[in-house]
């Protein structure tokens, strides 16, 4: 392995070439996550309300 300032310098210049994202794109793909994130969560909170009475209806043959 090479000394590791050489590393190091290595690191910094391919550290140079990544194309970072800008505060705008940042933020406008945080918002999307978290709509993603809010629409899910109402999915499944439906999806799991629509079981659970679907399970009761059933369960309440027994009775």
């Amino acid at each position: 392995m090479a000394n590791p300032f050489n590393f190091l310098q290595e690191v910094r210049a391919e550290a140079n070439k990544v194309t970072w994202p800008t505060r705008r794109e940042t933020l406008i793909t945080t918002g999307l996550v978290a709509l993603m994130v809010f629409m899910a969560a109402l999915f499944f909170v439906s999806v799991d309300q629509v079981i659970r009475l679907g399970i009761q209806f059933i369960l309440s043959f027994g009775r």
